[in-house]
């Protein structure tokens, strides 16, 4: 039998890769290091494809005319900009030299990377030059796009920044967010058109997502403006390289800055807002700052111990009148004591509470821990919904809250990680809707261990805690047991165990006997 050959994803062969930098560069700095490689590479794979397209269409005479490229959401690359001439040179010891003359030249000539793409950053490095070309090798190979439906970018920013977060024994939620979790909060908020929002937006992953399912639901790009804000500079510039390379124009603030003292969007109201903002951020503020800002105007007090409710109250003051949020908070937050508990209070009473979902543990690579979907919306009454594949009539769900319990759901990945099935997403959808709909008392019931609807009445009795398990019933399998049955199954098996173990038991003394050794 043939030994099965076990391949490492793109990810590991990038890691293993950049890992032989160690000593030259810190290996916080391999994601960016990776990805401008990764993204001239793609950018340049693209050049190359539409050249081709262009040569087919007998309009070779326009190779080098940047507009041909544009007008396709292909960068335009100059000849020192390509990936060609980059690894005609990778050998050389100015190198680091070239990839950086290529990045500001890319930048030069397509207005969509302005402000996007390291400057001067190889160069600086110090990198061992032989290292470094093994990297280009490596990348190189990379045919990116096999599958182009693969968020490459956010896929292999995700992972060096696990690797990096383990090794330093981080566990924050400052990463990016799964694909699966942000396919499962678009698919529940539906963001077909209008503006979306991400207030601490990391590498972009949410906006690249939602634009997906658009897509997948043969939505108009054009109805949708993006909006976000991320505080550190790399980060920052990764988010509009993952955009920029996709063709997605979008408003991420005139620089990298912190969203709760220095807010890009004051005066945006958002139609849909996805985040997964840092879990439990401490030292958010400083003691007498932030007191009085609008964002929790009409709260009894503002938020002061970690960011948890401040970005929450910050969505809330960012959503449109029917805006709708989905977010990814740690589950501290469903039922904290003191200043949370008063402006939890005031959300639940305010009605903006449409529905929580606990996740399963191991979906993050940096973080082993359970956390929470929250979904708020600013109009719970009865009305009509326009969505592409048609009206959706939502009954009035005021005073209403869907808990929902998904720590069963999920399949493995990846040896040690979780994620939903496209399948798992699809019916977690579609059972939220059902319950939102005017149809929901033929098509929604609540399941024990998986959902419940809760009265405003009710979570008052419960102390305006939100934790999901208070109000789902568990279901006490001990008490269901038939044990007349139970015992008699039992009985049957251990009967055919002893009669197998007499037989083998007469074999076995029957062989020793043969050979003239006679046991007992």
């Amino acid at each position: 039998m043939a030994k099965k050959v076990q391949t490492k994803s793109t990810e590991e062969i990038l890691w293993d890769s950049a890992n032989k930098l160690r000593g030259s560069v810190e290996p916080s700095e391999y994601k960016h290091v990776v990805l401008s490689l990764i993204f001239l590479k793609f950018a340049d794979d693209k050049f190359q494809r539409r050249q081709q397209e262009l040569i087919a269409d007998g309009k070779a005479q326009f190779l080098d005319m940047p507009s041909f490229y544009q007008a396709e959401n292909v960068f335009y690359l100059p000849l020192e900009a390509r990936w060609s001439y980059i690894m005609e040179h990778a050998k050389q010891e100015d190198v680091t030299l070239k990839v950086d003359a290529a990045l500001k030249l890319i930048e030069q000539n397509n207005k969509a990377l302005e402000g996007a793409l390291p400057d001067n950053y190889f160069s600086r490095l110090g990198l061992d030059q032989s290292k470094f070309s093994a990297l280009l090798d490596t990348i190189n190979n990379i045919d990116t796009l096999k599958d182009e439906s693969q968020d490459v970018i956010g896929r292999v920013y995700e992972y060096f920044l696990s690797k990096f977060a383990i090794a330093e024994g981080k566990g924050k939620g400052e990463f990016y967010t799964p694909k699966s979790i942000v396919n499962l909060i678009a698919e529940m908020i539906e963001p077909y058109k209008g503006k979306i929002y991400d207030p601490s937006c990391g590498s972009g992953g949410m906006f690249v997502q939602s634009l997906k399912f658009i897509d997948k639901h043969q939505g108009d790009k054009k109805d949708v403006s993006i909006y976000g804000q991320e505080l550190t500079n790399t980060t920052y510039k990764l988010a509009k390289m993952n955009l920029a390379i996709r063709g997605i124009s979008g408003n991420l603030g005139a620089k990298a800055a912190d969203t709760f003292n220095d807010d890009q969007h004051k005066t945006l109201k958002a139609d849909y807002i996805m985040a997964n903002p840092p879990f439990n951020l401490k030292d958010w503020r400083a003691e007498n700052e932030l007191t009085d800002d609008p964002r929790w105007a009409g709260y009894e007090v503002p938020p002061k111990s970690n960011a948890n409710y401040a970005w929450i109250l910050t969505m809330i003051a960012k959503l449109s009148d029917n805006g709708v949020a989905g977010f990814i908070l740690a589950n501290g937050a469903l039922s904290g004591g003191g200043d949370e508990y008063k402006i939890r209070k005031q959300i639940l009473e305010n009605d903006l509470v449409e529905a929580v979902a606990i996740l399963p543990q191991d979906m993050f690579y940096s973080t082993n821990i359970s956390v929470t979907l929250w979904i708020l919306n600013k109009n719970k009454k009865q009305r009509a919904f326009k969505v592409n594949d048609g009206i959706k009539n939502y009954r009035d769900r005021q005073h209403e809250v869907l808990f929902i319990d998904l720590r069963q759901k999920g399949e493995p990945f990846e040896k040690k990680f979780t994620q939903f099935s496209e399948t798992e997403i699809e019916n977690i959808a579609l059972n939220y809707h059902n319950w939102q709909q005017d149809s929901w008392k033929e098509t929604y019931q609540d399941i024990p261990e998986y959902t419940y609807t809760a009265t405003l009445e009710e979570i008052r009795k419960k102390d305006y805690s939100l934790v999901p398990s208070k109000y789902i019933e568990f279901v006490n399998r001990d008490e269901q047991l038939d044990y007349g049955t139970q015992m008699q199954t039992l009985q049957s098996e251990l009967k055919g165990l002893f009669e197998q173990e007499k037989q083998l038991k007469e074999e076995v003394e029957s062989v020793f006997e043969s050979l003239g050794y006679k046991i007992g």
